[in-house]
């Protein structure tokens, strides 16, 4: 069970909106030429945000999923990253993008990129909805950030606090109340 809570709204769906068409703009211009570009969504939290980017990409793209874990229906990272599913398809020899949700100690997507650069692929970026620097405890960038933020513990778009607000259309800080 957890604490109660309120959540007050940081970036607003509009926001978010007009971000994600701005990054698609800049992605396709990057990878101009590609035959085809496979998008490797971070489950469960970047679900959200990969389909409304995939659906601004004006390329050809192949969709596929990885779900690792560092966090379980904590509030801290483990520092432990587990894959929990990995990929269907081979990535050797192609154009990747892996979609992140938030970048926060940065284990899970060191370790991700790590893993996926041990395939092979031709090219791989990454792009992460949100980053926190200031959590950041493994020298990780992505190539492409929609927003920085500060060191709050968020909610929404995709992002869930024990498997709840994943639905809100914002992305909202999570304030305790007792």
């Amino acid at each position: 069970m957890t604490r109660p809570y309120v959540i007050d709204q940081m970036i607003s769906a509009k926001t978010i909106a007009a971000r994600v068409e701005d990054l698609a703009s800049e992605i396709e211009t990057a990878f101009a030429g590609t035959d085809k570009l496979i998008v490797v969504g971070l489950l469960r939290g970047s679900f959200v945000f990969i389909g409304d980017l995939v659906r601004e990409l004006n390329l050809n793209v192949e969709v596929d999923f990885l779900e690792a874990s560092s966090y379980g229906d904590g509030m801290e990272s483990s520092r432990e990253v587990r894959i929990l599913k990995d990929l269907r398809g081979e990535i050797g020899g192609r154009d990747v993008l892996v979609v992140e949700d938030i970048v926060d100690t940065g284990f899970t997507l060191s370790h991700v990129v790590s893993l996926l650069k041990s395939r092979e692929p031709r090219r791989l970026e990454t792009i992460a909805l949100l980053d926190k620097p200031s959590r950041r405890e493994v020298e990780v960038k992505a190539t492409w950030t929609g927003f920085e933020i500060p060191d709050e513990f968020v909610v929404g778009y995709g992002i869930d606090f024990a498997q709840r607000n994943r639905n809100l259309p914002f992305i909202g800080k999570v304030r305790f109340t007792d």
